[in-house]
């Protein structure tokens, strides 16, 4: 991928001429009692890694988060391990908030639910630290929020309350011939605009408001701020969708009327997600789609500028971390697929960026990571020693230039119904149902259009990655037998 223009540099981890300096900065700012520094987490919702303008997407708006990212360090390779369930942002907020891989973080859910293992939480441990802690927005972890931070906000649901049920004229849409009513900048559609005004407003507020009572306090801060955006419903107000006429969107190049195994992996149209535009895609339907995509992302980047300029302008500002990233992606019509429920770059990767005292401005890093490293990240930086079960890796050590990914290839999920392992610029994608391999060389071709598995010349590769793959299962008590499908592997 292309460094867009304002990067400084590409960096790998472990180049030598600014580890010293970086790790005198770091390491003072966690360590001096006296100025610990705060921290500032900021997550969205369904965004694919490439919904950014400094990712380069020319089409897509995010002002406020390209100045993030030029005055701080890009992770352009972050990645959320996968579900257990069709609901994938459940998992993977259980897997940030406990420091556990995907199929220990069930266990730990359900101890959460009976209100046992709080203590193992990222708030509490930072509690413990001596930070005063705050959580406004999607929570989604099956323990009251109140419970776990010292002050929170509006906690909002897994998604606004629109479903097919109710509102049937959000969903299949736009289709031929049928007249398209659902508007998403309608304060009556409910959605994102039930109560006095757009959620994603509402939580730049109430984060603003916690910002100005933070002053009042000697403590450090921990501030958890969960954006339910871009999440469908995908509502924002006329003059964000303005920005976006449908007739002008690209449709991606990767597009499919609809995806050849969709079934037996997971992603049938009556999936709520697939079920948000009609079957087979019309490429009409995709542009409809992402130019409201693009938004809502918009107008959340808009809510977080606001955020940052509180925080800029307040004491906190020189002496504050701040770290954005969302809980997965999202496919908006990529490969036939609307959803998440896949193992796509699309969809498993995140955008990630981290910003602070001492943090490489303007920076890429191509490491691979899980977005989920930011929570020992943070603890290191607090002084805190995370709870022993966190098997999430801190990224301190690859910010300051010490060493590299401590993933030498990346695992990711979905059910017993899809596996995947990435590793050296190639991923090899396994559905057990179908039974079907599929090969990419993401590295050359990122938008995973050229399926190389039955090349003869491959074997020797998928049998590596296929072995790295159930390397990765016995690592992370995942117990689908693979060999049961490809006894051949």
């Amino acid at each position: 991928m292309r460094c867009p223009w304002f990067f400084l540099s590409v960096r790998r981890a472990g180049s030598v001429l600014p580890a010293a300096l970086l790790a005198l900065v770091v390491t003072q700012a966690a360590t001096r009692a006296a100025e610990r520094p705060n921290l500032l987490f900021l997550i969205s919702d369904d965004q694919c890694f490439e919904s950014m303008g400094y990712l380069g997407n020319d089409e897509l708006q995010t002002p406020h988060l390209d100045r993030l990212a030029q005055r701080g360090l890009v992770f352009s390779h972050a990645y959320n391990m996968g579900s257990w369930s069709g609901a994938v942002c459940v998992p993977s907020r259980a897997m940030l908030n406990t420091g556990r891989f995907l199929w220990n973080t069930r266990t730990v859910e359900n101890e959460l639910a009976a209100e046992r293992a709080a203590d193992r939480l990222w708030s509490t441990q930072l509690q413990a630290a001596g930070y005063r802690t705050y959580m406004a927005g999607k929570w989604h972890v099956r323990l009251d929020a109140a419970s776990v931070f010292d002050v929170t906000g509006v906690v909002r649901p897994g998604m606004p309350d629109v479903f097919p049920q109710r509102h049937p004229h959000a969903y299949n849409r736009p289709r031929e011939g049928v007249e398209d009513t659902w508007d998403p900048a309608d304060p009556e559609e409910g959605g994102f605009w039930q109560g006095s005004h757009h959620w994603s407003e509402s939580l730049a507020d109430e984060a603003i408001g916690f910002l100005a009572d933070a002053e009042e306090h000697e403590q450090p801060f921990f501030m958890y701020i969960a954006f339910n955006a871009p999440h469908d419903p995908r509502q924002a107000p006329r003059e964000y969708l303005d920005r976006y006429p449908a007739e002008s969107i690209r449709v991606p190049p990767n597009f499919l009327p609809q995806y050849p195994y969709r079934d037996p992996i997971g992603c049938p149209h009556r999936l709520r997600d697939e079920f948000l535009a009609p079957m087979p895609r019309t490429e009409q339907a995709v542009q409809v789609h992402r130019s409201e995509y693009y938004a809502i992302v918009n107008h959340m980047d808009s809510q977080i500028g606001r955020i940052l300029a509180a925080l800029e302008a307040s004491e906190h500002g020189d002496n504050t971390w701040v770290f954005f990233t969302s809980d997965h992606g999202l496919a908006v019509g990529q490969h036939g697929l609307f959803g998440k429920q896949n193992m796509y770059d699309h969809s498993v990767r995140v955008p990630f960026v981290v910003a602070g005292p001492g943090a490489p401005a303007g920076e890429w890093v191509s490491e691979p990571i899980y977005y989920q490293d930011v929570m020992p990240t943070m603890l290191e930086l607090a002084g805190a020693e995370p709870h022993e079960a966190v098997a999430f890796q801190s990224l301190l050590p690859i910010i300051r230039g010490e060493r590299g990914s401590n993933y030498p290839s990346i695992y990711t999920a979905y059910r017993d119904l899809q596996r995947a392992v990435t590793r050296d610029g190639w991923k090899l994608i396994a559905y057990p149902r179908v039974p079907k391999l599929r090969l990419y060389h993401v590295a050359e071709d990122p938008r995973e259009c050229h399926d190389l598995a039955d090349e003869p010349d491959q074997s020797d590769r998928i049998r590596a990655l296929f072995a790295e793959l159930q390397r990765w299962q016995e690592e992370t008590d995942d117990h689908l037998d693979l060999t049961a499908a490809f006894p051949e592997l």
